[in-house]
């Protein structure tokens, strides 16, 4: 599920909303242990909406409880994101092609607006940062919700929306997959305009095989360092 802004929600959506982003952003290391004195005054949060967001984010698999040990960050290893692409290849697919024939020209035309407004961050990053806020900003989620397929959008709109926001905010750093990634999605709004399921779902496996691929090769770099 989304977490809600923190304009939006309470006071532990707004502790869930502070700390998901901490740690899809990496500011809270993989691993790391959650210690709710320090992350209370870190983030000048009181106990109670702590305690209730952390447990929020155990349910979302963004936090992992170790019996004696405390609460930690999740560890995401080569192997957990790799089933993770695989399923995110499947159902993404999936929701491109039914968006195909569900979007509205309306909503079309807003998801080529959008990219639009990315192709003006990645020039103000100079071309090396590609990272979606969550939401209405985040083109995946737009298509996903445009599918209308319930099962879907909680599928991909749950626990896996934050974990794969954070293996996304890895690839956003490969300065070699920025613009190509926002071609990908171009290509992508053209065969939903043109109402194409089939093209609009290989677009997308393929889209996201190469950023499987993209986040595999960084791996290899990380473990031969």
């Amino acid at each position: 599920m989304l977490i809600d802004t923190p304009e939006q929600g309470t006071l532990a959506d707004m502790a869930s909303h502070r700390l998901a982003h901490s740690i899809v952003t990496g500011e809270l290391a993989q691993g790391q242990k959650l210690n709710e004195a320090e992350l209370a005054e870190r983030f000048g949060m009181g106990r109670g909406p702590l305690r209730e967001a952390l447990r929020h984010l155990e349910g979302i698999r963004l936090v992992k409880r170790i019996p004696n040990a405390g609460a930690r960050v999740v560890i995401l290893d080569r192997k957990t994101m790799a089933d993770l692409y695989e399923v995110r290849e499947a159902l993404e697919g999936m929701a491109c092609r039914i968006a195909a024939t569900q979007m509205t020209e309306q909503e079309i035309s807003q998801l080529s607006a959008l990219l639009d407004q990315h192709e003006q961050q990645i020039k103000q990053e100079h071309g090396k940062v590609y990272f979606q806020s969550e939401g209405d900003l985040d083109f995946h989620y737009q298509i996903v919700r445009g599918s209308r397929n319930a099962m879907l959008m909680d599928m991909l709109g749950s626990e896996q929306y934050q974990l794969l926001r954070m293996c996304r905010y890895r690839t956003s750093r490969n300065a070699q997959r920025t613009n190509p990634a926002l071609h990908q999605h171009r290509q992508i709004v053209e065969a939903l305009s043109r109402r194409d399921g089939e093209l609009a779902e290989l677009l997308m496996r393929r889209h996201i095989q190469g950023a499987w691929r993209s986040i595999s090769e960084m791996i290899d770099k990380e473990e031969a360092a």
